[in-house]
Parts: C-alpha cells; structure tokens; sequence
C-alpha cells in the first residue's frame, strides 16, 4: 500500500527507535491506548483486531476521523484511509529492523476539495502531526522496551 503521490498534499517522516520492530509494532497497533501515549489524539473508538477492513474513529485536531485498515504486514507494514470534513487521507507506516533497533518511516497524503484549497496550512499541520506523532512512538516504544 502506498499513499496517493498524485494528491495535493503528500508529506513523510522518519525515526529511529531503540527498540525492536514487535515492541514498536505492539505500540502502534494498540489503537485504543493511542490518547494515553500521544496528547495529539483526543479520543479512539476501536474494537477487534488489527485486520485489513476494521474500521475505527478517532478524533485529532478539529474532527473525527473515520479510518479503516487496509493493509497489515505484521511487524512491517500498517496502512489506512481515512475521512473527516472532506478530506481523504491514505496514511502507511513501515518498520525496518536496523541493528536491535527499528527504523520507522510513515506518509501520509491528503486529497479533496479541502485539501486544494487549503494546501499550505494543511501540509504544515499534517508535516507537524507525523513528526510529533513520531516522537511520542518512539518515547512509548522506549518506555516499554527499558527492563
């Protein structure tokens, strides 16, 4: 699964963890815990398992998002869409094992009217959030790694 490279908005970033990629992984994918770890997510409404179709809602900045998985490449790959006020978002994350640590790299692309219109603020918001979102992974995933 890759983002939509075509959309008007595209945006990345990348992080090493000292942690392995199962630890990051476990982080990552424990939707429902996502607002204890990382002040960006206000709220998540998620039940069952990390499948391709599961569905969950969850609220950062200004809406809810409604995202559905679309791929799971366990410990290796996740990757969804979303929408909220008419934006549609395909997000992936990758992790890579590099000597005993994990080497994440996420993207993310935005397309919709809204995301025409509103182009620079939006990619500024959204390089923001996969940078910050990155930073409070790696912070949990260490936290949870440390004997």
């Amino acid at each position: 699964m890759d983002v939509n490279t075509n959309a008007p908005i595209v945006e990345g970033s990348e992080i090493e963890i000292d942690a392995r990629p199962e630890t990051v992984w476990d982080v990552l994918t424990d939707l429902e815990r996502w607002p204890s770890w990382n002040p960006d997510v206000k709220s998540m409404s998620f039940s069952g398992a990390i499948a391709e179709g599961s569905e969950f809602r969850w609220k950062a900045g200004p809406g809810t998002i409604v995202s559905t998985i679309r791929r799971v490449d366990r410990p290796r790959l996740i990757g969804w869409t979303g929408r909220t006020l008419g934006i549609d978002a395909l997000h992936v994350y990758r992790l890579e094992p590099r000597d005993g640590k994990t080497f994440v790299s996420t993207e993310e692309s935005y397309d919709g009217m809204l995301a025409r219109v509103f182009r620079g603020p939006l990619r500024k918001t959204l390089k923001s959030a996969l940078d910050s979102g990155l930073r409070q992974l790696k912070a949990e995933a260490e936290r949870r790694s440390t004997p």
